[in-house]
């Protein structure tokens, strides 16, 4: 498919978005269950539900534009993933691999952080306001979940991986 306009690129992003999502979902399943300590085992169960939330907003957003949700397979999400999944088979002692999977996590919220603020800009320079307000909001769970990444790895994990 070519891109012809502005519309037809916001819209394409928002699939890949989707897709970014939905891998995502599958991505934090494998965490929870590679994770060692009970919060951030918690804590990637609870991001899954909401991520699949951010998934269910984004199938609205393109049911509201007309678009399919599966057009666009996001390759970089893919690599992301996979690197998870690299600490999560690479590494035996629990307390490193959980320093390495939060790592991990926090490379993603970055990556998807960097995509939501760029396509809520879009949306407003378009005037899909309720598409704005729905990627702000998602944008604002993102960088939630990685402030309680960062805050999970300097209380608990990384001191415990340091002693291990």
């Amino acid at each position: 498919m070519n891109v012809e306009n502005f519309r037809q690129m916001y819209v394409a992003e928002l699939q890949e978005l989707r897709n970014v999502e939905a891998q995502l979902v599958k991505g934090l399943q494998l965490m929870a269950e590679r994770a060692d300590h009970a919060e951030l085992k918690k804590g990637f169960q609870e991001h899954q539900q909401e991520t699949q939330s951010q998934l269910e907003r984004l199938d609205g957003m393109l049911q509201a534009h007309n678009a399919q949700p599966g057009e666009h397979v996001d390759q970089s999400m893919q690599g992301l993933i996979r690197e998870s999944e690299k600490w999560a088979g690479m590494v035996p002692d629990p307390d490193l691999r959980d320093a390495g999977l939060i790592a991990s996590a926090q490379r993603i919220e970055h990556y998807e952080i960097a995509a939501y603020g760029s396509l809520a800009t879009w949306a407003k320079q378009l005037g899909f306001s309720n598409d704005q307000a729905t990627l702000h909001a998602i944008l604002d769970e993102e960088k939630r979940t990685d402030e309680k990444l960062t805050d999970l790895a300097k209380r608990i994990v990384n001191p415990d991986a340091a002693h291990a």
